[in-house]
């Protein structure tokens, strides 16, 4: 009997009235391994209204406790990430060190937050006008709902509540319905580290847990990371809802490799950034840019690279198992339906006439026969009106495009309606600082391919990968969960009283 994967509220887990529930499979095997609850709006408005009546008491407690409470969740992170590590595996297939990566990465933003109370602290001006002072102070919005993509389902939620819990916020998180259990992991170990019942919550569920989050006059503020598509919708339907909303969204993210470029660390950073967690990633590199006469021998040593790659299984338990020990360079697909997805995009690449390199149709997994396997696919000569250029894929596929001049590369990047992230690779400081001004995107790397920001800066992109105008983590991280009240404050000096009277006009500063 599979188990059930529920909801958490008031420092406990509920399964909730609805009785609907959707499967959680192992992408390795293809076995269903959990029942995921699906929220009815009942069970949204539990959860809901759970953080709405610790909002209060959370958001005036001393920044000094809740600065001890992000210590201890910090340390106890740190101690047992094998234990997360081997969850997200299990249910999104990634490898066990590129789970263990990601908990760092989302380890970093936790370490942000203990530290941001300098971020927190409000201005003051004395005199402003003759006796008149005026101070201003930043206080937390209430509560705040997280809509996390499947992908990376520890750290993208952790780039939203550590920054929002230390700004004196509640949270309710909603994972995606692929992946439920880290977020519940989480939420144990917020209660072993001393966070108070109904600070952080978790909702599982659907499009109804979604609009439930969207609709409630009680939610203050959406963050979501998803498809464009969504993002668009999730903006919309907040916004109108009066949220501030932050939706980050697809991405279309270009690699250059300039002629002058060292081939085989773009090589290797191509295969990296293409392929890595089964390229189910928004930063992943899907499209690389080849100026000049180096396509040639970039798509040999890409290809080189690409066929040397063990695909399989990559839980502790089966790299054990494994030839000599060797963890799996790349996991399975999250789900059939995906994969399918993924490998349709491959026939239509092929169809409209790109040359396939590599074919990751037919790939000899080392896993389970009914997991949810495809392997790296490399495609040569693809042209901008291709299926498998327009459309963001969100898996391991890599497309090679070839162009004359770096103005050709820019052009290309700067008319794809996406403007995520795009690297450049190049031994030409005077190229890369150019490139860093002319092209239009949120992100960008010089020799470094997935140039996601570290946490005191701030993670997002332009145009249409990101809804709303403000980035996830750092310093716009804090600024979106707090808001701004002025105080002007007017003491009369009892030795120096003035005479009363009326004075309609505007007050003078004498």
């Amino acid at each position: 009997m599979s188990r059930t994967i529920a909801h958490w509220a008031a420092g406990r887990s509920f399964e909730g009235a609805s009785e609907r529930t959707a499967p959680v499979t192992n992408p390795a095997t293809g076995a269903v391994t959990g029942e995921v609850a699906l929220a009815s709006a009942a069970d949204a408005q539990h959860v809901i209204d759970v953080a709405a009546a610790a909002a209060k008491a959370w958001g005036t407690t001393s920044l000094a406790r809740r600065t001890q409470v992000l210590f201890a969740f910090r340390e106890l992170l740190h101690a047992r990430r094998e234990e997360l590590a081997e969850i997200i595996t299990a249910e999104h297939g990634k490898v066990h060190s590129d789970a263990l990566g990601e908990i760092a990465r989302g380890l970093e933003v936790v370490e942000f937050a203990c530290g941001i109370g300098h971020l927190l602290k409000g201005g003051h001006s004395e005199q402003a006008s003759t006796g008149v002072d005026v101070h201003s102070k930043l206080e937390p919005l209430g509560v705040v709902g997280i809509i996390s993509p499947f992908n990376f389902p520890a750290m993208v939620p952790m780039w939203f509540f550590p920054v929002a819990i230390a700004a004196g916020n509640t949270v309710v998180v909603k994972p995606s319905e692929k992946d439920p259990s880290s977020s519940l992991w989480l939420a144990e170990l917020w209660r072993e580290a001393g966070l108070p019942d109904g600070v952080f919550n978790v909702l599982q569920g659907d499009k109804e847990a979604v609009d439930a989050l969207l609709d409630s006059p009680r939610v203050q503020a959406i963050s979501f990371v998803g498809s464009t598509p969504i993002a668009e919708y999730v903006y919309e339907r907040a916004s109108k809802a009066g949220k501030r909303v932050q939706a980050l969204g697809g991405a279309k993210n270009h690699m250059v490799v300039l002629p002058d470029a060292d081939l085989d660390l773009a090589a290797d950073a191509a295969v990296n950034a293409g392929y890595g967690s089964a390229g189910e990633r928004c930063m992943a590199i899907s499209v690389l840019v080849a100026v000049g006469a180096v396509a040639d021998e970039l798509v040999a040593r890409i290809a080189d690279r690409t066929r040397t790659l063990l695909i399989g299984d990559g839980s502790v338990a089966a790299t054990s198992e494994g030839a000599d020990g060797r963890e799996a360079d790349m996991g399975p697909l999250v789900t059939q339906a995906h994969r399918d997805k993924v490998a349709s995009f491959i026939d239509s690449g092929e169809r409209e006439g790109a040359k396939v390199v590599v074919d990751g149709r037919d790939v000899q997994a080392r896993g389970g026969q009914d997991g949810f396997w495809l392997g790296p696919t490399l495609f040569d000569h693809v042209s901008p009106e291709m299926e498998i250029y327009r459309e963001e894929i969100f898996g391991p596929v890599l497309s090679v495009v070839r162009v004359e001049t770096y103005a050709d590369a820019v052009e290309l990047i700067n008319a794809n309606p996406y403007g995520n992230g795009t690297a450049v690779f190049t031994n030409d400081g005077g190229a890369a600082r150019r490139f860093e001004a002319d092209v239009e995107v949120g992100m960008i790397g010089v020799n470094v391919p997935i140039p996601v920001p570290v946490a005191y800066y701030s993670f997002g992109g332009w145009k249409r990968s990101l809804f709303g105008d403000t980035h996830a983590y750092g310093a716009e991280g804090v600024h979106f969960f707090t808001r701004r009240k002025v105080v002007t404050t007017r003491w009369i000096d009892p030795a120096n009283r003035p005479e009363g009277g009326l004075e309609l006009g505007f007050p003078r500063n004498d």
